[in-house]
């Protein structure tokens, strides 16, 4: 009886944290000045572009550490895909379409971060804003306020990596914004 309790609360303080670092990255994500004065679209298309860049983000920032932010950043893309999930039914789309549409979205997120993750690394600011504008505006020839967004993600991704693991694992993660606030 006492394991059981012990194992149930340190279950709700995993949950707890869970909940605290996806909300995290939703509200960076959800910045009105993406949509503002970065232009990308105020569509579920335009959303879930941002919140896949961001989620990529803290990926690349849990994929290669030490202790359990691996662990972590797998728990908070399951959660990142169950609200995927929840927003196509919430959007209408049937039960029978939800899993393949489910499957193009994680194909979708998964070519992102590959996309990414060379001018992530390199902090290649107009490699970024080309595979972000291939992503959010397929059919411009250009996209002037890219070039902004790419150097936010890539100042988002220098804070993540600045920010002690035991801070992340304990759901404090911060977001920067461009006015050096932070979310």
């Amino acid at each position: 009886m006492i394991l059981a309790k012990f194992f149930d609360r340190k279950r709700q303080v995993s949950e707890a944290i869970l909940i605290r670092t996806y909300e995290a990255i939703v509200a960076a994500a959800r910045q009105p000045m993406i949509f503002s004065a970065w232009n990308v679209p105020d569509t579920p298309l335009g959303r879930y572009e941002s919140l896949s860049l961001h989620m990529i983000l803290f990926l690349r920032r849990t994929k290669d550490a030490a202790g359990g932010l691996p662990a972590l950043g797998q728990e908070v893309v399951e959660e990142f895909f169950k609200d995927v999930d929840h927003s196509l039914r919430e959007l209408g789309i049937g039960d029978a379409s939800v899993p393949k549409r489910m499957k193009k979205l994680a194909r979708m997120f998964y070519g992102r971060a590959a996309s990414y993750d060379g001018p992530i690394g390199l902090a290649d600011a107009a490699g970024l804003k080309d595979a972000l504008t291939r992503n959010i505006f397929p059919d411009a020839e250009n996209w002037p306020q890219g070039i902004d967004f790419a150097r936010h993600a890539l100042a988002v991704a220098n804070s993540l990596d600045e920010q002690p693991d035991a801070a992340i694992l304990a759901g404090e993660l911060l977001f920067p914004l461009p006015s050096g606030t932070e979310v």
